[in-house]
């Protein structure tokens, strides 16, 4: 499956039209190695990033240097429409590579407006953009929910059977690694690992690095 059958910006634009759409609105395609800071705290952007492959982390570092995770955008999925739709909007957040990724960068503003050819699925891509930047609204009001509780268990209970609920299953692996995960939650490492340990012993789960099962007797 290609990236504009997979891409929720160009969902219910054809192949053919997505290719002639991509001519309107400055595409620019860059490969960025894990690690890479592909936008930094401060700057002002006009373009948002598609990607194309791999996964990027959108990451909060304050002036007393707690760095914490907000948000993950994997293959397909978009980042810094919001700041790209706002002329002048500084970026509170860094995006970093989370492995090798490829973005590809749109012109917001372009997609905003529509253009004098009238294509006819530009309607469909600002359509889309609504929907995308919602969703992503809901996803950091989840993690709000998730860090909410004063215990590091209370976090890891919640954010757990979030995923749980998402897989529809009781078995299922994270997109964080323990590092990642504390970061996502706004926690210390070594603290959240005790935790994990506890309720282990605890037998509410079992967990191997990524992979993770609820233990226990509710309904998904």
């Amino acid at each position: 499956m290609g990236i504009f059958e997979e891409a929720a910006i160009f969902r219910g634009v054809t192949k053919e039209d997505a290719r002639q759409m991509l001519n309107c609105l400055n595409p620019v395609e860059k490969t960025y190695k894990k690690d890479e800071i592909i936008y930094h705290a401060g700057d002002e952007v006009t373009s948002m990033g598609v990607v194309l492959s791999g996964s990027v982390f959108i990451e909060n570092d304050d002036i007393w240097g707690n760095h914490s995770i907000l948000d993950r955008a994997g293959r397909g999925e978009i980042f810094a429409e919001t700041y790209a739709a706002i002329p002048g909007q500084k970026l509170m957040v860094n995006v970093v590579a989370a492995e090798e990724a490829r973005i590809l960068f749109l012109d917001v503003g372009r997609i905003l407006k529509v253009c004098s050819n009238s294509c006819v699925f530009h309607h469909t891509l600002i359509e889309n953009l609504l929907k995308l930047s919602a969703e992503k609204n809901l996803r950091l009001s989840k993690r709000i929910f998730h860090i909410s509780s004063k215990s590091i268990r209370g976090r890891l209970l919640s954010y757990l059977s979030y995923q749980a609920m998402e897989n529809g299953k009781k078995e299922f692996d994270i997109p964080f690694n323990r590092q990642q995960l504390a970061d996502y939650l706004n926690v210390d490492r070594s603290a959240m690992s005790n935790e994990l340990g506890k309720m282990q012993k605890d037998r509410l789960i079992e967990v191997d690095r990524k992979h993770f099962r609820i233990l226990g007797e509710t309904e998904i």
